[in-house]
């Protein structure tokens, strides 16, 4: 497993800054433009979800206190925009 892949996909939301509702997935999970508030989470643009909207059973809870979600098991793509 690629830590650096993983951390990438750290989705709480208090880490983020300029969030953008942009579309919703089919199954009805909404998809968000936006930028993490400190760099060391990733540069640029993201698009994604909120831990906080998807189900318990894709959201991981990181040994810092935020959360990750398990993109591999919704319908919604973790990228770089």
């Amino acid at each position: 497993n690629n830590p650096d892949a993983y951390k990438a996909n750290t989705s709480d939301r208090r880490l983020k800054k300029n969030i953008k509702q942009v579309a919703i997935s089919i199954n009805g999970y909404k998809i968000y433009n936006f930028e993490y508030k400190d760099t060391k989470h990733g540069k640029g643009i993201f698009q994604g979800v909120m831990s906080d909207e998807v189900p318990e059973y894709a959201v991981v809870k990181n040994n810092d206190g935020f959360d990750t979600v398990d993109y591999s098991v919704i319908d919604v793509e973790f990228k770089n925009i």
